[in-house]
């Protein structure tokens, strides 16, 4: 582990459980903070922003998987929690169907009960390489672009770069994987909640805003892949 470890927000009501994980969790090197239902786990998700949540679907005042929704839902003006904190459920249920349900979600990966715990420890580790260029406090670096979900603020080369609420949610979504392509379906459903295209031009009219904003001193910050979608970088940064 590095001297900046990693925090957890472990959100479990079985005793048993709770402490093995969080022990186990606490011995590997991480900082843990500790959840047994739906609303003490929001608090901290709007107060602490870990970087990674371990989520039981069944808790005393809600479904696991709600939370995992209202996370991804959250456009961090109503509420603080950062919508792309990274999402490990922890089910009984180990079924095709609620897997998918998981998944459908937001969660990022998904593992059923009982479970080995160095697996769970490995899956840990990958969702939070996966997500190293987040910061604390819910905030991304991508170069020269800083992008801080808490204080719904973004510089570009130390300069505030002035956005809508929109435009800010699609940027954040794009920056969480720079150089992966984002699909028109994925980005509407990420950050308009459709659950089908159709023939909006919503996605297109708001990238190209964004893209003026943006592509500024020659290098180009948001990428139309024709015909598929949208990815943040246009190369690599050196």
């Amino acid at each position: 582990m590095t001297d900046d470890p990693a925090t957890i927000l472990l959100v479990e009501d079985d005793d048993a459980t709770r402490t093995f994980l969080a022990d186990n969790l606490t011995a590997d090197g991480y900082d843990l903070l500790v959840a047994d239902s739906v609303r003490d786990a929001t608090r901290l998700l709007e107060t602490k922003y870990p970087d990674l949540a371990l989520i039981d679907v069944g808790l005393p005042d809600g479904s696991g998987l709600d939370l995992v929704r209202r996370v991804r839902e959250a456009d961090g003006l109503a509420t603080r929690v950062d919508p792309f904190t990274p999402l490990l459920v922890l089910s009984g249920r180990a079924g095709d169907v609620d897997r998918l349900r998981g998944f459908e979600r937001g969660a990022d990966d998904y593992v059923p009960k009982p479970f080995s715990y160095p697996e769970l420890r490995a899956r840990v580790a990958a969702l939070l390489r996966r997500a190293q260029g987040r910061r604390r406090h819910g905030a991304l670096r991508v170069g020269p672009l800083e992008i801080d979900s808490a204080a719904r603020e973004v510089r570009l080369d130390g300069a505030r770069v002035e956005l809508s609420q929109k435009e800010f949610a699609l940027l954040s979504t794009l920056a969480a994987e720079p150089a992966r392509v984002f699909t028109k379906e994925e980005l509407l459903r990420t950050v308009w909640g459709y659950r089908s295209m159709g023939t909006t031009r919503t996605l297109d009219s708001h990238a190209c805003r964004l893209r003026a904003k943006m592509n500024t001193a020659g290098r180009r910050w948001i990428v139309n892949v024709w015909g598929v979608g949208y990815r943040l970088l246009d190369g690599e940064l050196v």
